[in-house]
C-alpha cells in the first residue's frame, strides 16, 4: 500500500470511529469513501483535516466551500443550521476530522 492510501485508510477509519461516537451506527461506506477521496490533496496537512467546531470563520468556510460548492444548497440559514447542529453534536471531540463533519453535514441536509 501507498503512503497516500495508509493515510487515506487511517483517514476513513478515523472518521468512522468519530460517526461511531457520535451515534451514526449505519455508514454510507459509498458517500464515506466519496468524501476520503476528495482529501486526496490535503490529506498531509493535519489542520485542513480538522474542523474546527468553536470558530465560526471556520464553520462559515465549511458552509460555504462544502454546502453550497459541493452540496448545492444555497440556503444560507440551512446550510449554516446544518452545520451548527453538527458542530454542537461533535462537541465532545477534541480533533473534529473533516471528513466526518462532511459527512453528518451531508446526511443531516438530505
Amino acid at each position: 500500500m501507498s503512503e497516500l492510501a495508509d493515510k487515506l485508510a487511517k483517514l476513513k477509519e478515523t472518521a468512522t470511529s468519530q460517526l461511531n461516537e457520535c451515534g451514526v451506527s449505519s455508514i454510507d461506506n459509498d458517500l464515506l469513501d466519496d468524501l476520503v477521496g476528495r482529501m486526496k490533496l490535503i490529506v498531509n496537512n493535519k489542520d485542513a483535516m480538522l474542523v474546527s467546531g468553536k470558530d465560526p470563520v471556520e464553520l462559515e468556510t465549511v458552509r460555504k466551500n462544502f454546502v453550497v460548492k459541493k452540496l448545492g444548497v444555497e440556503d444560507a440559514d440551512k446550510g449554516a443550521a446544518a452545520v451548527a447542529k453538527i458542530a454542537e453534536k461533535m462537541s465532545g471531540i477534541r480533533m473534529k476530522n473533516r471528513v466526518a463533519f462532511y459527512y453528518m453535514v451531508q446526511k443531516e441536509l438530505g
